[in-house]
């Protein structure tokens, strides 16, 4: 994954001139997946490719399908998009059924994927914060591994993804992750740079939740009830 990381000098090209993503015509609901096997277990999750939802995963995506049809309808035009994950797959799935639309007309990126922890990505919570001390940072983020990805890094990869889809038509539904979706939602609204991060990072929100981002703007029309805030 690191591979695909831009350099600093190319995510400054991809976010022009003022440093900040181009602002899209269309509205951008940017939601978090469902609870999953490794959440309920306590184990820090990272970028894991396949980690299933568990059944309060599932109902937190149909809550967030339900929410989804009130504020957009059967058969909206909406492109969608998620994390290569099974997870944020799962999610998407439960989704579509809401708003009647076809899964399999999503298109996925590894740059959406969620913060990579390195070696301590798969262990338990509880086994990492005894060697290491705590590993959840004020405000919910997490401390990076000492082999993990850094947020500028995240920064980058999703930066360069909101530059090469800012031309996508319309409105658009992204399923993502926790601390990957703070990061993005952080650049997408020009928040300020977190001294301790070096990145711009959102607020937290639950398992579950959808940002909506117009002309910068955000606004949360539902909020999951999944596990808060990392």
């Amino acid at each position: 994954m690191r591979a695909m990381i831009p350099s600093p000098r190319q995510r400054a090209a991809d976010l022009g001139p003022t440093g900040k993503p181009p602002v899209r015509l269309g509205r951008d609901f940017v939601a978090r997946h469902g609870e999953t096997v490794f959440n309920a277990a306590h184990r820090l999750q990272g970028n894991a490719a396949h980690t299933p939802l568990t059944r309060a995963g599932f109902a937190q995506a149909d809550e967030l399908g339900r929410a989804l049809r009130d504020v957009l309808g059967a058969r909206p035009a909406l492109t969608l998009w998620a994390s290569p994950t099974g997870r944020a797959l799962q999610t998407l799935a439960v989704i579509c059924e809401h708003l009647e639309l076809d899964w399999h007309d999503a298109r996925t990126d590894p740059r959406l994927v969620e913060i990579d922890m390195g070696s301590w990505g798969g262990r338990y919570y509880a086994d990492v914060v005894d060697e290491v001390g705590p590993v959840m940072m004020p405000g919910g983020t997490l401390k990076p591994a000492p082999d993990g990805e850094t947020y500028p890094q995240i920064a980058a990869r999703v930066g360069g993804w909101l530059a090469d889809t800012a031309q996508d038509p319309g409105d658009r539904l992204v399923i993502m992750h926790g601390i990957s979706s703070r990061v993005m939602l952080g650049a997408m609204t020009g928040a300020p740079v977190d001294p301790v991060l070096g990145a711009a990072v959102a607020p937290g929100l639950p398992q579950g939740s959808v940002t909506l981002v117009e002309q910068g703007r955000a606004t949360v029309p539902h909020r999951g009830t999944g596990f808060a805030p990392a």
